[in-house]
């Protein structure tokens, strides 16, 4: 039997993986009794997703719909797969979920991909084909990033990836290693989980209050390799934590989540700024990202590593070169604090501040659930088919709120708050 189709559940803690799923339905989602739920998972993530279907039903789930993916079946169509079929995606099935959402089904998705799954693959059938995806992906993504549901992202412990976070270690100590970084990031080490995260999204309102009282006009980040200045949309709002979506839930779309974020100016953002942390995107591994803005756009890129990826992504669509959302988390969380590079966005983006490139949250606007697609624009804010997040954040980095009229508030001072 070889060493990826072995079980490594053994080494995953099952009181902890039982409170991970509860926590995913309980604060992640709050799912409501009678609602559907869309749920995509990898076959691998196997034992958790098992684990939230069961508590979606013990909590009066109408109907939990399961997709599911896997890292042979992917590798199988960029080794085989002809040519012309790296221009498509399954726009029937996005176009379902969009019907699903439209009726107030809730979305989950438990993530554990292999940081590095395609980096041997021709890099432009990568990008034709995740270009692809995130066009037919766009009429269900709509649904998400304009929060009309309620949505969450959690994350299990899947061999590769441990095997790239802990290199050196056994396989089963390895996945042990990760899972226990996992449910420590996701609160879910303690007898109260779902206290502790009561707790958490009180932490991270008081931290929101503070910065939506100030209403900043930009930011100005200082650091090695980073002199950036980024402006915020007229009339935006920050966000941490739980957030209620326009169908009345309130949920946490991420776990773990550590940030504070809102939507920048798609028109003000200028300067230079460096990646502190490599970004690991649709399988390709993209490090020490340098680019430099000027009006809102990226004009200038440069990456050690996934480079032809990266000048690939950015040429996805207009929106692509600006960006859809900011945000700060101090460098001392937890995550940032556990010293374990994750090489996946849904951690390390909290353990650090970051920025993203496309789509925005209309959620992070005032009055933002009233808002037409065309009153977002004229407010700063972007449109794309992508969503990607990436670190831009450390101790090294100070961060000035910057009002209207030039005068500047310390927001962080060597990567924590002021």
């Amino acid at each position: 039997m070889t060493s990826h189709a072995r079980d490594f559940s053994a080494a995953i803690a099952p009181v902890k993986l039982d409170r991970m799923a509860e926590v995913a339905i309980k604060v992640g989602l709050q799912l409501q009794p009678g609602q559907d739920l869309v749920l995509t998972s990898s076959i691998a993530a196997l034992p958790l997703t098992r684990k939230i279907i069961e508590h979606a039903y013990k909590a009066g789930a109408g109907l939990v719909t399961p997709i599911f993916n896997d890292d042979e079946i992917t590798l199988a169509r960029f080794r085989y797969g002809a040519d012309a079929g790296f221009d498509r995606a399954a726009g029937w099935l996005y176009e379902g979920m969009a019907k699903a959402f439209a009726n107030n089904a809730a979305r989950l998705a438990v993530r554990g991909d292999d940081p590095s799954l395609l980096s041997a693959q021709d890099p432009a059938k990568v990008s034709r084909a995740n270009k692809a995806n995130s066009i037919a992906y766009q009429p269900a993504l709509e649904k998400i990033t304009g929060f009309d549901i309620n949505w969450n992202i959690i994350a299990y412990p899947e061999l590769a990836w441990a095997r790239q976070v802990f290199p050196g270690e056994t396989d089963d100590v390895a996945v042990a290693k990760l899972a226990d970084a996992i449910f420590s990031a996701s609160r879910v080490d303690n007898d109260d989980p779902i206290g502790a995260w009561k707790a958490h999204n009180a932490a991270l309102a008081k931290r929101t209050a503070w910065l939506n009282g100030h209403n900043f006009h930009a930011l100005h980040f200082r650091g090695p390799g980073t002199d950036l200045t980024v402006g915020l949309a007229d009339g935006h709002e920050w966000m941490g934590g739980a957030s209620t979506a326009k169908n009345g839930i309130t949920c946490n779309p991420n776990i773990p989540t550590e940030e504070v974020f809102t939507t920048p100016h798609a028109m003000r953002v200028s300067g230079h700024v460096s990646s502190t942390k490599p970004l690991s995107y649709q399988g390709t591994l993209i490090d020490e990202i340098s680019v430099r803005f000027e009006e809102g756009r990226i004009v200038e890129a440069k990456a050690s590593r996934g480079e032809d990826v990266l000048q690939k992504v950015l040429d996805t669509d207009a929106g692509a070169r600006r960006l859809g959302e900011v945000a700060l988390v101090p460098h001392s969380s937890p995550i940032s604090a556990s010293g374990i590079l994750f090489y996946n966005t849904l951690f390390d983006e909290n353990a650090s501040c970051h920025i993203a490139l496309g789509q925005c949250y209309s959620k992070c606007f005032v009055g933002g659930d009233k808002l037409s697609q065309d009153e977002i624009a004229a407010r700063g804010g972007n449109k794309s088919f992508i969503h990607i997040d990436w670190m831009i954040g450390s101790g090294k980095v100070d961060i000035d709120g910057v009002n209207k009229d030039g005068s500047t508030v310390p927001v962080m001072r060597k990567g924590e708050w002021a």
